[in-house]
C-alpha cells in the first residue's frame, strides 16, 4: 500500500497561557493508505510544523517533509524506518522537520499495526507490554502552600509517584525552592516517589543548581530533571558528580538519536527521557531505548499533552519490565482531556497499561475536537499551498 494523504489539524484552547503546560495546543496528524488510517501527534508549534510539511524547496537538502512521505510504500516496519531516514536526508537544513516527522512516524506505526490487527508494541518486537508506574506530572504551585495541596491531591488519587516542575521553581531563592520541595514531600507522604523538574531554568550554571541539592536529598527526590538546557553536557556532568542520591534526568529536548546518545554518554544522567513527538517518532525512540538499556540507563517516556501521545510514548519501552516509570499528565487542559475518547487511566495500584487493541489503541474524539480546531491557510505569491480540512 502507498501513503495517499497526510492531514494536519491545529487544535488549541481559546486562551493559551504563558505557563509550562504543553497540553494547551496540539498538532494532530492523520495518515491514510489504501483505506487504512493512522493517528499521530507532534509535540511542537503547530503552525511551524504545518509549514515544514508544505514549504517550497530551498535546495536539495531543504525540501518539504511531504516530498519524502507522500506516495511512499508502507508494508513493513522497515518501510517506516526507510521513510524516517529519507525525511532526515532530504530535510537536513529544515530544522522543524524532526518534530513534523515525529507525528507522521507515530501515525505510520498506528496505521500498520491496525492493518495487521496487533498493538504497536508487538510490531516493535515485544511479546507483551508491562504495566508502568504512573507518575503524576504537574506544575509547582504558585507558593509552597499551593504545592502542598497539589501533593495531597496526588496522594488522594492513589498515585505512587509524582513530579513537580516549572512554575516558580528556580526563579527565586534556594530557600524558597527548598520550601516547595519540602511541601511537595509533605503533601505526597513518605511512600510516594518524588521527582523534580527544573525546566532548564539554570541554563548551564552548575553552582546555582547545586544550591538546590541539599533539599532534594533531604526529601528523597528520585531525580532532578533538566537543570540545564539540552546539550549542556559539561554542566550536567559537573552537577551529577555532586548530586548525592539524587540522579539527573534529561533528554526530552533531543530531536534525533545522536543527541540522545550524547546525553547518555557524556551528561552523567541516570534517566533518559524521550518524547516520541519530538525525537522522530516511535522509530527513533526505540533506537534510544535499545542504546540506553545496553548501558544500564533507565528509559522514561516524556509527555505532558494527550493520551494519544501517552500511548505512543510508552510503546518503545513497553516490553522492558524494569524500566517501570511512566510520565502521566495529571492535570492537562480541557483539550488534553478531550482529545481521546478513551484514555489510559491508572488502575487502583497506580499502574498504566497499554491497550491490547490494534495500533496505539487510542481514537481521537473528532466531534469533541471540532471546537478546538484552528483554520489554517498558507499562501505563497497568492497561491494556496496548504488549507486545513475540517475534522
Amino acid at each position: 500500500m502507498k501513503i495517499e494523504s497526510v492531514d494536519f489539524y491545529y487544535l488549541s484552547i481559546p486562551q493559551v497561557l504563558d505557563i509550562g503546560d504543553g497540553s494547551q495546543d496540539a498538532l494532530l496528524v492523520r495518515v491514510q493508505a489504501d483505506g487504512w488510517i493512522g493517528w499521530g501527534e507532534c509535540e511542537a508549534s503547530p503552525l511551524v510544523s504545518m509549514a515544514s510539511w508544505n514549504c517550497p524547496m530551498s535546495h536539495s537538502a531543504c525540501k518539504p517533509v511531504s516530498a519524502s512521505v507522500l506516495g511512499q510504500v508502507i508494508e513493513t516496519p522497515d518501510d517506516i524506518r526507510r521513510i524516517n531516514r529519507l525525511v532526515r536526508t532530504n530535510c537536513l537544513d529544515l530544522l522543524q522537520a524532526d518534530h513534523t516527522l515525529s507525528g507522521i512516524d507515530i501515525a505510520l506505526w498506528d496505521l500498520l499495526a491496525r492493518k495487521r490487527q496487533v498493538p504497536v508494541y508487538q510490531l516493535l518486537g515485544y511479546e507483551r507490554a508491562y504495566p508502568k508506574i504512573a507518575y503524576a506530572s504537574q506544575l509547582f504551585g504558585d507558593d509552597p502552600q499551593g504545592t502542598l495541596e497539589r501533593g495531597r491531591a496526588v496522594a488522594a488519587a492513589g498515585i505512587r509517584a509524582a513530579k513537580f516542575g516549572w512554575g516558580p521553581y528556580g526563579h527565586g531563592s534556594p530557600e524558597l525552592d527548598a520550601d516547595h520541595v519540602h511541601a511537595a514531600r509533605e503533601g505526597l507522604g513518605k511512600d510516594c516517589r518524588l521527582l523534580v523538574d527544573a525546566g532548564t531554568v539554570w541554563f548551564d550554571d552548575v553552582e546555582r543548581a547545586a544550591k538546590r541539592l541539599e533539599a532534594l536529598n533531604q526529601c528523597d527526590a528520585v531525580w532532578l530533571e533538566e537543570p540545564f538546557v539540552s546539550g549542556a553536557l559539561e554542566a550536567y556532568k559537573g552537577l551529577a558528580v555532586r548530586s548525592g542520591r539524587v540522579r539527573l534526568a534529561g533528554g526530552e529536548g533531543c530531536h534525533n538519536f545522536h543527541q540522545a546518545k550524547n546525553m547518555i554518554d557524556y551528561a552523567g544522567i541516570g534517566y533518559v527521557q524521550i518524547d516520541t513527538g519530538r525525537i522522530g517518532g516511535i522509530t527513533t525512540a526505540l533506537d534510544v531505548v535499545r542504546y540506553a538499556e545496553s548501558l544500564g540507563i533507565v528509559f522514561v517516556n516524556h509527555t505532558f499533552t494527550t493520551h494519544l501521545a501517552l500511548s505512543a510514548s510508552i510503546q518503545p519501552y513497553a516490553g522492558l519490565k524494569h524500566h517501570e516509570l511512566c510520565e502521566y499528565p495529571f492535570a492537562p487542559s480541557a483539550l488534553g482531556r478531550d482529545l481521546a475518547g478513551t484514555g489510559l487511566s491508572p488502575d487502583a495500584n497506580g499502574l498504566v497499561r497499554l491497550p491490547e487493541t490494534p495500533g496505539l489503541g487510542i481514537e481521537p474524539d473528532l466531534r469533541a475536537l471540532r471546537e478546538y480546531q484552528q483554520t489554517v491557510e498558507i499562501q505563497v505569491n497568492g497561491r494556496t499551498v496548504f488549507a486545513s480540512t475540517r475534522l
